[in-house]
């Protein structure tokens, strides 16, 4: 090879590094994306063998969060990016980390659904209906979410993370309404408890679905907005 050509053979096989990334990261969120859809499923159906195939293979969502971590770390031991490539690593490392944590809230769901999968008590075909309004809302921002992370769309990212909003008041409002069944039926305390638990996994997914929006904002305009709220986010990017 021409030495002269060195510097930009070595920046073009960077690029296709970093691409690479890319697609393992989208292809890593669409199979916790299939994880949540399926965890929902077998909690609604109280299909006990979908349930069980969730918790079974969790662990291809973890395997891909360690592979894509470990050359994340290779990229910026060895070729030391700067500026936005740097952003794109970091924005990767953390974003891989949000969904793996995706994955072991479908796990969570899983392992409930199993649990619930020969129950019935009062209130609980209204109250399933209720929790499956909650899981499709945050099924939607996830794949939204993931988009953003595709087509790095900031505009987009700060719709889909103010959406994460709703998902909080459904939340507050399903949380109170199973408070209330366990004060009136407390003979069925457990099976609300579990009900308890999944809105809770759900409103998580919801936040690290949210924090995936914040990572594209960061990457593209490299400013780090968490913890802060949307309209300020707005403010921040002239949105």
């Amino acid at each position: 090879m021409d030495p002269t050509n060195l510097g930009e053979h070595i920046h073009h096989q960077f690029d296709r590094e970093l691409e690479s990334l890319r697609n393992r990261v989208v292809s890593m969120g669409g199979l916790a994306e299939r994880q949540v859809n399926d965890a929902l499923s077998a909690l609604k159906e109280q299909n006990a063998e979908l349930a069980e195939y969730v918790i079974r293979t969790d662990h291809r969502v973890n395997a891909q969060e360690v592979s894509i971590d470990e050359d994340c770390t290779y990229i910026l031991a060895r070729r030391q990016p700067a500026a936005g490539d740097l952003r794109m690593v970091m924005a990767i490392i953390k974003t891989i980390t949000d969904i793996e944590r995706i994955g072991d809230e479908s796990e969570k769901i899983a392992h409930i659904s199993m649990g619930l999968a020969t129950s019935s008590f009062p209130g609980m075909d209204l109250l399933m209906q209720q929790i499956d309004v909650m899981g499709r809302m945050v099924l939607s921002l996830l794949r939204d979410a993931l988009d953003t992370f595709v087509r790095m769309d900031v505009l987009a990212a700060v719709q889909v993370a103010r959406r994460d909003e709703d998902i909080d008041k459904l939340y507050v409002a399903l949380l109170t309404d199973l408070i209330q069944h366990i004060k009136a039926d407390p003979k069925d305390t457990e099976e609300f408890q579990s009900l308890i638990w999944v809105a809770r996994s759900l409103e998580r997914i919801g936040d690290h679905s949210k924090n995936i929006c914040e990572y594209v904002i960061y990457l593209v305009k490299g400013k780090d907005v968490r913890h802060t709220t949307i309209d300020q986010i707005e403010q921040e990017i002239g949105a």
